[in-house]
């Protein structure tokens, strides 16, 4: 019997290198979409090279998705791709819609008119919430969206669900609501990363070669790590555990919507606690400077998901706890940054 064949969007990022992992030990033929500006830097996937296929182009050139759709023939599309930081949104409102919204459509077409039987993931994500009421929030919470990167998401899952309600050329479109997701592969411009960097940098006693957060700036200056506010509540859960229920949700029979989440809720206050707490020490707050900067325009949350449907439905759970997460961050980056 022939393998599945999968095509990735987003590959070379924090979830596309677990997913990618995840369906080759499947047996699954895999193929992503990177920018040529990435090729000589190929970052979470480079242990995979020779394991995988890649094509050019990005999702502001439909035409490259289309040659790549028709060069591979995936039977599962997993659209991952996006501009993802919320507070970096603010400053690109129209790249972020084109990128994360529009492109999004632009997969949705392009495979419907080449590979129309193609099960589709699209990436969405608890921040559609935003200024929610509703704690836990479920798929029925009603989406707020607080920043243009959660209304660019926004636009492409109810998009999905058009495409998938479609009475004349339905598409099996999945969307993953995907409350926060970390591991050692999160990109440093993250809270979570930003924080597990500055701890093993102040922790080895790094001075140089440190590196740079969102501003520029090294991470820790002074010996200190500058973080915005740090009363917002979410719920933090392991990138591997969630791309198994990416996967899951394309094995069902009929397509829907899932949250994928831990059930709980920790605030910045918590994180940065679990950090030093690895590294043994107790009185983190003498190394955390606030910075207005990393202040969002409008606060999202409080996050917290409900994953009963997903658990019920699909037979997914979370794995791996938020202090067993931030340990594991904080102890990949001790050896990183030495």
């Amino acid at each position: 019997m022939a393998s599945k064949k999968a095509f990735i969007t987003g590959i070379t990022g924090q979830d596309g290198s677990y997913l990618t992992e995840f369906l080759l030990e499947k047996g699954y033929e895999v193929a992503g979409l990177i920018r040529r500006n990435v090729a000589g830097d190929l970052g979470n996937i480079k242990h995979l090279r020779d394991e995988i296929q890649l094509f050019y182009g990005d999702l502001q050139s439909p035409e490259s998705v289309a040659q790549a759709l028709y060069d591979f023939k995936p039977n599962e599309i997993y659209n991952l791709a996006a501009q993802s930081s919320p507070l970096a949104s603010f400053k690109d409102k129209i790249g972020t819609m084109m990128i994360t919204g529009v492109g999004a459509v632009q997969v949705f077409e392009r495979a419907k008119d080449i590979v129309p039987e193609a099960k589709i993931y699209q990436a969405s994500t608890s921040e559609m919430f935003g200024e929610t009421k509703e704690v836990p929030q479920t798929e029925q919470t009603r989406m707020i969206a607080a920043n243009p990167y959660a209304a660019a998401k926004l636009y492409a899952h109810q998009m999905a669900s058009i495409a998938r309600r479609d009475k004349k050329k339905p598409q099996f479109i999945c969307c993953g609501i995907l409350f926060n997701h970390e591991s050692p592969r999160r990109g440093i411009n993250f809270i979570t990363r930003k924080v597990s960097v500055g701890v093993a940098c102040i922790k080895n006693g790094k001075k140089d070669k440190i590196p740079l957060n969102e501003a520029g700036e090294p991470i820790v200056q002074n010996g200190k790590i500058k973080l915005g506010w740090l009363g917002f509540k979410r719920d933090w859960g392991y990138s591997k555990d969630y791309v198994e229920g990416m996967w899951l949700m394309l094995q069902a029979d009929q397509a829907d919507d899932y949250i994928l989440s831990t059930n709980k809720t920790w605030t910045g206050e918590d994180l940065c606690r679990e950090a030093f707490a690895t590294v043994g020490i107790d009185n983190w707050q003498d190394y955390i400077e606030t910075d207005d900067r990393f202040v969002p325009p409008v606060e999202t949350g409080p996050l917290m998901g409900d994953y009963t449907k997903a658990k019920t439905k699909l037979g997914w759970e979370p794995k791996t706890s938020f202090p067993e997460l931030i340990k594991m961050m904080v102890t990949s980056d001790l050896a990183k940054f030495s």
